[in-house]
């Protein structure tokens, strides 16, 4: 099957009800017809931005309500904010996190960010100069509680 179709699925049944383990995905994706392995299924995770929290695998927010600023699922997993010089904030999450928040970022196209890079658990934002920093650094400590 499709790779967009598997997403759909894999979308659908994060929506309707708790999956605690890929495992537990992989098998209700075989039930319906999905010819997935638990590496496919990994990569289309990752691929959609769901990520893992304590009680299961959580949705990405949809980008309407991340551009009006809603980071609620994505608030447990950001840990630290630092600053690097005049135009570069530095974010720390749980590992495997940071590429769903650098996303969540850069879809919100808040104007005072210039860029995302992320890696597994650390984003770098930059920003064109220190005003910009300094109304950075006041959206994420409201948004993530830092």
């Amino acid at each position: 099957m499709q790779p967009v179709a598997r997403h759909h699925a894999i979308t659908r049944l994060l929506r309707t009800g708790t999956v605690r383990k890929q495992a537990d995905l992989v098998r209700l994706l075989k039930a319906e017809g999905h010819a997935v392995t638990q590496s496919s299924v990994s990569r289309d995770l990752r691929e959609i931005g769901v990520l893992k929290a304590a009680d299961g695998y959580v949705l990405p927010s949809t980008d309407d309500a991340r551009a009006g600023g809603d980071f609620t699922a994505l608030a447990q997993f950001v840990r630290d904010l630092r600053l690097a010089g005049p135009a570069l904030a530095v974010l720390r999450t749980s590992v495997g996190a940071a590429q769903s928040v650098a996303v969540a970022i850069d879809q919100a196209n808040w104007p005072e960010v210039a860029g995302t890079i992320s890696g597994d658990d650390t984003i770098f934002i930059a920003t064109a100069g220190a005003r910009e920093q300094a109304a950075l650094v006041r959206r994420l400590r409201s948004l993530f509680h830092i």
